[in-house]
């Protein structure tokens, strides 16, 4: 699989600190990881956070946002504060595709293309959501690009509010019942030899992904990849980790609960 057409990224030379997350699947029913989240995103040191997809568990179009009280409000307005003192950059999911470039811009996010390259501490890095790379699930691929087709959105959009939401529960619940009896290590997986033709073609020695929730570092013929965890501090045992990039390189730390 050759690379898809890729953008770049120069990081300010003054950046010491870049921190990526991402498959958060956040909802009104995880008041718990919303708090852990909105806490983290005010909190930390990091020059620029990179959210790479899946941050919501649907995004159903930008107006939802604009209905006063609605969770989607509460979540741009968590964005909006937290670009007012770090670049905050958003590369789209399989979950949170219909999150605009104008409500992007309106809040101050940087939109990333997937996949981005990433240049900076004289280091590149190769970013993306990691759904593309999921070959094996040729169901899924095929569905993605159906809906990340502008005749589909467009359809999609037309429609009201209300409906939009019901088809969203209906699409999830239906995605919940296909998982079901699966564990983890049962779910697509990133083909391997793909992602070492990315990071080849891309000359990045590194890739970072989320969307298969299988935190793990991965040697390759060419290069590794590194695969951020999704969060739930709703469970018994809460998790949510980040990787971390400095000039010495990448690292793996747990984000903490909010308080």
């Amino acid at each position: 699989m050759t690379l898809p057409a890729s953008a770049e990224v120069l990081a300010p030379p003054g950046w010491q600190c870049i921190e990526f997350i991402s498959d958060l699947h956040l909802g009104p029913d995880t008041p718990h990881t919303f708090a852990a989240w909105a806490h983290y995103l005010q909190h930390t040191q990091a020059d620029a956070v990179y959210l790479l997809g899946d941050v919501f568990e649907v995004w159903v179009g930008d107006d939802a946002a604009a209905e006063p009280g609605s969770f989607e409000q509460r979540c741009v307005t968590v964005l909006r504060q937290a670009a007012q003192h770090r670049r905050i950059g958003f590369m789209a999911g399989n979950r949170d595709f219909l999150l605009g470039q104008a409500l992007l811009e309106a809040l101050g996010l940087q939109a990333l293309h997937d996949p981005t390259v990433f240049t900076a501490f004289g280091q590149r890095l190769l970013v993306t959501h990691g759904d593309l790379l999921c070959l094996d699930d040729s169901d899924y691929q095929a569905f993605r690009r159906q809906v990340r087709s502008t005749a589909w959105q467009q359809a999609f959009l037309a429609q009201p509010l209300a409906l939009r939401r019901q088809q969203a529960r209906q699409m999830r619940n239906a995605s919940r019942a296909a998982q079901s009896g699966l564990t983890p290590d049962q779910w697509s997986e990133v083909d391997n030899h793909a992602a070492a033709d990315w990071l080849q073609a891309a000359d990045a020695p590194r890739m970072v992904h989320g969307h298969t929730h299988r935190p793990a570092t991965h040697a390759l013929r060419f290069g590794e990849r590194q695969v951020l965890s999704d969060w739930d501090f709703e469970a018994a045992r809460p998790r949510g980790d980040l990787l971390r990039w400095t000039a010495g390189g990448l690292s793996r730390h747990a984000v903490a609960p909010a308080p």
